[in-house]
C-alpha cells in the first residue's frame, strides 16, 4: 500500500532520505533531514506504507498511542520532538546520541540522575513510556544526558489512577534495572527495594502473557534481537563467523545485521587477519561449505581489516562495528576510548561497505 496523497505530497517536498534504521511488520523507520519553517534538520520518519495487511490495524494502533505522547510530551525535552503528523507517516526530532546497549555508561551516574528526571517528568505530564526494558528505547546524547524514544506504547492517565501508579512503577522498575547493569554500586537502598518487588500485573504478564509474546515475536515473527534482525542474525550470523574464523589467516570475525532496503535484514562480516586476505577470497572460503544442507546466506558487506577495536581486556567492541554496520558513523565519536582507536576507526569507516543509503551522516 502506499502514502496518503498528502502524507506523500509533504514527504516529498519536505523529507530526504537517509539511512533505515529499522523495518519490521508494525512500520519503516529511517533517518534523514526534514524541512520545517527554521530550516532544515536532522529527523526520524516513522511510515506505515510497507506494512503487511494482517498487521496493519496493531500498526495504526501503535502509530496513534506515539503520535500522542510524542504530541504531549513535545516540551518536555525528555524525548524526540513532533516535528510533523501526517495520516500515515509522522516526523520526530533526531536526537544526537547513541542507545544504552552502545554507549554502555558504566559507572556515570550523571546519566542515571538525569534518567531518573526524565522519567518524573514525563510521569508528571501523566504519560508512561511502558517500553523501557530495552535498552534501545534509552539513549545517551551527546551532552551526557538521558533521553527516551519509541513512544509506540506510551500511554497518557488522565489522573494518577491505580493503573498509572503501576505504569509509573514498572517504568521505574525498569530504569533501575538498567542502572543495575551498568552503575550497581550507585543504587540506594530505596531502589533496590523496588527492583526486589515487581508488581502484581507484572508477576502475572510474566507467568502468562509473555510467554504468548516470545511465542510471536520469536516463532512466528522470527525476531529475537534488539532491533529485528531476526533469523538470519539468530541462525545464519553465528555459523558465518564460525566458518570465517577456521579459515587459517582469520584472527577474529564478527558479523553485524543492518536493516537493508533491499533484503529487509543485511549481513555485515567484519574479519580481522593477515595483510594477504581479500574480500573474493573469503567469499570463495564461504561458499565452498558444501557439506552443510542449507548453507547459510553470505552476508551482504564483508570487510577485512588488519585489526579490529577492542577494549583493555581484548574484547572487540561490538557497539562501534555495529554504527559502522548500520552506516551511522557520526555517532561513533563519542565512544571513542583514546587516539589509538580513533585511528583506527577512522580507517575502518573510511574502508566501510555499506554505502547504500542516500547521504552518510
Amino acid at each position: 500500500m502506499g502514502l496518503p496523497k498528502d502524507d506523500a505530497a509533504t514527504l516529498s517536498a519536505r523529507w530526504t532520505e537517509g539511512v533505515l534504521l529499522k523495518r519490521d511488520v508494525f512500520s519503516t523507520v529511517e533517518r534523514g533531514r526534514f524541512r520545517d519553517d527554521a530550516g532544515e534538520v536532522d529527523a526520524v520518519l516513522r511510515r506505515l506504507d510497507q506494512v503487511p495487511l494482517w498487521s496493519y490495524p496493531l500498526a495504526r494502533h501503535l502509530f496513534a498511542r506515539e503520535h500522542r505522547a510524542l504530541a504531549l510530551a513535545r516540551d518536555l525535552d525528555v524525548g524526540p520532538k513532533l516535528l510533523w503528523a501526517g495520516r500515515s507517516a509522522l516526523v520526530r526530532g533526531f536526537i544526537d546520541g547513541v542507545a544504552l546497549h552502545l554507549a554502555k555508561p558504566r559507572g556515570d551516574i550523571a546519566y542515571f540522575r538525569s534518567a531518573k528526571l526524565a522519567l518524573r517528568k514525563l510521569h508528571r505530564a501523566g504519560i508512561c513510556h511502558n517500553d523501557l526494558a530495552k535498552e534501545q528505547n534509552w539513549l545517551r546524547g551527546r551532552d551526557g544526558r538521558a533521553y527516551l524514544t519509541d513512544f509506540q506504547l506510551a500511554a497518557r492517565f488522565q489522573r494518577r489512577s491505580f493503573l498509572f501508579r503501576i505504569a509509573a512503577y514498572e517504568d521505574l522498575r525498569h530504569l533501575l534495572k538498567h542502572k543495575r547493569r551498568y552503575a550497581p554500586d550507585a543504587l540506594t537502598a530505596a531502589e533496590r527495594r523496588v527492583l526486589a518487588k515487581k508488581s502484581l500485573l507484572t508477576r502475572v504478564w510474566m507467568a502468562t502473557g509473555k510467554k504468548l509474546y516470545y511465542w510471536i515475536t520469536r516463532d512466528v515473527l522470527h525476531v529475537a534481537d534488539r532491533e529485528g534482525g531476526g533469523t538470519r542474525l539468530m541462525h545464519d550470523a553465528p555459523r558465518i563467523a564460525t566458518r570465517l574464523k577456521a579459515h587459517p589467516q582469520v584472527r577474529e570475525a564478527v558479523v553485524m545485521a543492518f536493516p537493508d532496503r533491499r533484503a529487509g535484514t543485511g549481513l555485515y562480516a567484519f574479519v580481522e587477519g593477515d595483510s594477504a586476505l581479500t574480500e573474493r577470497g573469503l567469499r570463495e572460503f564461504l561458499g565452498a561449505e558444501t557439506a552443510a544442507k542449507a548453507p547459510p546466506k553470505l552476508p551482504e558487506h564483508l570487510q577485512v581489516t588488519g585489526r579490529l577495536p577492542r577494549t583493555a581486556s581484548g574484547e572487540v567492541r561490538r557497539e562501534i562495528l555495529e554504527l559502522v554496520a548500520m552506516n551511522q558513523v557520526d555517532l561513533i565519536e563519542p565512544l571513542i576510548a583514546n587516539e589509538d582507536e580513533r585511528g583506527l576507526v577512522a580507517r575502518i569507516v573510511a574502508d566501510r561497505r555499506n554505502l547504500r543509503d542516500r547521504f552518510a551522516f
